[in-house]
Order: structure tokens, then sequence, then C-alpha cells
């Protein structure tokens, strides 16, 4: 319901015409003028009388009904206390409510169910089962417009705190995680495509203002879905360690091994996990090759064999699963996660791997995080000299750089990752000393390629 308030003022006065065309109070359309001048300026306690006049009377005259009452009510809570606050908090989800009935083009089940969820959490005036039931009936009904980081969180949450004091199954907690990241990724993608399409531009110095303003907000919305993942896999903690998965997915596995949804979801989390040593993942890698022979099942095949020594065969099944799908943002992600797998036998057969992926979806910053930490973890391999060797960390922070421009999501982890990799290249006194400033160092190990030292 938040929206830019210039963009609300230009449809305030636009739809003057058409509250007249309605035959409306007069009365209404002066007092929208006054309310609406009033909040231009911030003064919502001049705006509330002439608000609710029209709010009242005539609330489907205008939008700025509800896009300027919410500002109303919410600067009315903020000052208010006791009784008083609660009838504000009150009004505010009734006017929630009225938003959808009259402007349901405007506003959807979800967006309203969450601005109501929100409104009582942080008014506490809702209990864990309250909030979470609001959140997940809104998620489950409407989850094409349930975008809200803030709400996402609290849905996962509020469920995880229930388990904890045992009014939900571990399961449950597992299946919200599942579709609470699942939805932060689309989301996210969708902002990182936008990214992808408008850095060129930006780097060629074309971008419109327009562009410039799009490419801002999609990178800091990036940004915020990112934080709100890493707190959501925090908020999961040790409760998905192989320890709590195993004896889990042991005990359902009868009942659930012929839903391809489930067994799925569970050899996934145990890949994720590392729980593959077990025979219980090679049950389900199987039970899912029988029910859906996907890109994914491959993937697990490739993993068991690669453990068993079957290099070999392990790349063939990898290969297999690169072909098997067909989505270039999901192959990029199985591209990835082979290059995870196989860095353990060959850092440039990973790195292979992660720039394929880079080439399938060019907003797979983790593809570029992994190919700075394979330069970094060759530094002692790379160069015949102490300076040589440690100049293959610039490399590793540009690629670490990279990431972070292209999926802002991992800026914080990516930036981190660069001014690590920085400190521990050339100082400015390595460089002074050494009299490379402004030369290039090539590498002849399998990193290949060069660095331009910085100029001084």
């Amino acid at each position: 319901m938040k929206k830019d308030f210039y963009a609300m003022m230009i449809a305030v006065f636009g739809l003057v015409t058409f509250g007249f065309s309605q035959a409306q109070n007069p009365e209404c359309m002066t007092n929208l003028s006054i309310y609406a001048e009033h909040a231009k300026v911030k003064n919502y306690d001049a705006a509330y009388t002439p608000w609710k006049m029209v709010y009242d009377n005539c609330p489907a005259i205008n939008k700025a009904n509800f896009s300027l009452g919410e500002k109303i009510l919410m600067h009315k809570i903020d000052n208010s206390s006791g009784a008083e606050k609660d009838g504000y908090i009150n009004d505010l989800m009734a006017l929630y409510d009225a938003s959808l009935e009259h402007f349901p083009a405007k506003y959807s089940k979800a967006g309203v169910a969450i601005d109501k969820a929100i409104l009582k959490y942080d008014n506490k005036m809702a209990s864990d089962e309250e909030l979470h039931s609001m959140l997940d009936k809104a998620f489950k009904e409407d989850r094409e417009n349930f975008k809200n980081p803030k709400a996402l969180y609290l849905y996962f949450s509020s469920l995880v705190d229930l388990h904890a004091a045992g009014k939900k199954d571990l399961q449950d907690v597992f299946d919200a995680y599942d579709d609470v990241t699942e939805k932060l990724e689309e989301e996210n993608q969708k902002l990182t495509d936008q990214i992808t399409k408008l850095l060129p531009k930006e780097d060629a110095g074309t971008l419109t203002r327009r562009e410039k303003s799009q490419l801002r907000v999609a990178t800091n919305n990036s940004e915020t879905y990112g934080k709100i993942a890493s707190s959501i896999d925090s908020k999961l903690g040790g409760l998905a360690d192989c320890d709590n998965l195993i004896p889990l997915y042991e005990k359902n596995f009868e009942n659930k091994k012929g839903d391809v949804n489930w067994v799925k979801r569970a050899v996934g989390r145990m890949f994720s996990k590392e729980c593959t040593d077990d025979p219980l993942f090679r049950k389900l890698f199987e039970a899912q090759l029988a029910l859906e022979p996907s890109a994914s099942a491959y993937l697990y095949g490739g993993t068991l064999k690669q453990k068993a020594g079957d290099n070999k065969g392990a790349l063939a099944d990898f290969r297999k699963a690169v072909e098997l799908e067909t989505n270039p943002n999901k192959k990029s992600n199985i591209l990835y996660k082979i290059a995870t797998i196989v860095r353990r036998t060959s850092k440039s057969e990973a790195r292979n791997f992660a720039q394929q992926a880079i080439d399938a979806n060019p907003s797979n910053g983790r593809a570029y995080l992994l190919i700075a930490n394979l330069y970094a973890s060759s530094a002692n391999d790379c160069g015949s000299t102490p300076f040589e060797k440690r100049a293959i960390y610039w490399k590793a922070a540009d690629m670490a750089n990279r990431a972070a421009r292209v999926d802002p999501a991992l800026s914080s982890t990516a930036n981190q990752s660069a001014a690590s990799y920085n400190a521990k290249a050339p100082s400015k006194t390595d460089i002074f000393n050494s009299g490379m400033a402004g030369k290039t160092v090539s590498f002849s190990c399998w990193v290949g390629g060069s660095v331009k030292v910085p100029n001084l």
C-alpha cells in the first residue's frame, strides 16, 4: 500500500472529473482537496477531519482515501495511547479491508492480509498462532502477491517459534522454509534480470534518469531480499542438520516415497546439508529417479558416483543433468552445484562449470563467488615470487565484486569476501618496493590471464 506520494497526488487530482461524474457529495471533493494539501506537507492532524468526512461518505471517490488514509491513521497511532490508540488501529484494520472492496484492481488479498498482520505484530496485538495463521492463509491463497520481505520473514519465524513451543511439527518448518526461500529466489531473480539488462547501459553511461531510478530500486530491493534470506537461514539454524533430517525422513519415507514433491525436497535438503554419506540419501535419490528422472536426479547420482571414486561416471551424470534442464536459471543453478562438487578434484573443471552457470544466467552471483574462492585458494600455486603469488587476490577480489554487482542479494557476503581478498593482496608498500606499479602480472597456472598492478 506504500506508494510514491507524488504519483498518488497525480491520481488524486487526475480523478477529480471522475468524482463529479459520479455525482458524489460536493463536500467530498472539497474535503478531498483539503486533506490532500495537508497530507502533502505531512500535517496529518489537520488532514484527519476532512479525510474522515470523505472516507465515511464517499469511500470510492478516490484511491487517496486509502493510500493517504493509511498515512493519516499511522500518524494517529504513533501519537496516541491506550483506548484511543486501539481505536485508530481498528480503524486502520477496517481501512485495509475496505481498500480491497473498493479498489480490487489496486490492492491484493495478500497485500491487505500482510498489512493487517504487520500492524498487529508491530503493536504487539497478535500471538504467534494468530500471526502465522494470517500470513499462512495469505501465502497459500495469493502467493503471487506475497512479496513483502518482512512478511516473508515473520511467516517463517512465527512457525519456528511455534515449533519450539511444541505446537508445530518439524516437517511443517521444512515445508515453509522451502516455500519461503523459493519465493525469495523468484522475486530476487526478477530483480537481478532487470539489473543485468541495465548494467551494460550504466557502464556505457547511457542510462536514462528513469533507468537510473529503476537500477537503484532493484539493487536496494535485491539487497533486502538477501538480508531476509540470511535471517531466515539463521532462524532455521540447526533444525536442518543431518541429525534432525535423517530420522525425520527415515520415519516418513515409506508413506511419502510416492510423493514426488516430498521426495525432491527431502533429497534436495540432504544434498544441500551434505548428508550424502547416509544410506537414506541413496534411497531418496533412487525414489526420485523412479518418479521423475529430472536434471536434479542426475545431479545427485553424479554426486554418489564421485564419492565412490567414479569420476568419469559422475561427469557423465552431471552432463546429463545439464542436458535435461531447459530453464536457463535452473540450468545455471545445476551447473553451479556441479562446480561446487567437482572443485574437490579439479579447480579448473570447477571454474569451467561455474562459468557455464554464469553464461546460462549472468546474474548468478554465487558462481562468481565460487570462482573468486577458487582463485584465492590457488595463491600458493600461481607465481614464482611472493608478490606474484599474492597478486592472485586482486583477481579474486574482482570476481567477488562482480558477484555483488550482478546479485545485490549477495552484496554483504561478496563485499566481505572482496575486502578479505584485497587485504591479502600486495600493499602499497609492497607495490612501491617491488617497482611493479602499473605493470601486469600474468598467471601461468590453471588460473591463466593476468592482473594489472594498481598505480600508486
